[in-house]
This record gives structure tokens, C-alpha cells and sequence, in this order.
């Protein structure tokens, strides 16, 4: 005697959500990395570089050819000053 095809279809189901969920999540994150694949083992120059270009572009991992750096980005700098001398 099989198994009634209705027992299953609950567990095809959460099948069916959990794929599409991950599908989503995938394709969400895709598309707010400039639609480039996400980058993993990122070191602290890597970081710090996604930050200029963000600053630069609105993209972590966007890139501009633009040879000068746009009005007021002279003064937006992200490293911190250390004194160690006084």
C-alpha cells in the first residue's frame, strides 16, 4: 500500500517556500551589490575601499573613470587621525 499523495503535500510545500525564499534573498542581495556577485573574506583594505566607492558612487562595488573626485570629497575623509606625539 502506498502513501496518500496528500500526506506529502505539505512537505512539498515548505520545499516549494523555502527555495523561493532563498531564491529571493539571493537575487535581493544580487541586485543591492550592483548586480555583481557578493564578495566574502574581505580584508580591511578591501573595506575601506568599498567605502570610497560608495562615497564616490552609491555603489559599494561601483567604479567610476571620472579622473577627479566630485565637490566636497576632499573633505570626506574615512581614516582617523591618530596622535600619538604631542
Amino acid at each position: 500500500m502506498g502513501v496518500p499523495f496528500e500526506a506529502l503535500l505539505p512537505y512539498g510545500i515548505m520545499i516549494g517556500m523555502f527555495a523561493f525564499t532563498g531564491g529571493a534573498l539571493g537575487q535581493l542581495r544580487w541586485m543591492q551589490n550592483g548586480r555583481k556577485r557578493p564578495r566574502h573574506g574581505l580584508d580591511i583594505w578591501d573595506q575601506v575601499m568599498m567605502q570610497r566607492d560608495r562615497r564616490l558612487t552609491g555603489f559599494a562595488r561601483g567604479q567610476t573613470d571620472k579622473a577627479e573626485a566630485p565637490a566636497g570629497f576632499e573633505l570626506n575623509n574615512p581614516w582617523k587621525v591618530e596622535y600619538r606625539f604631542f
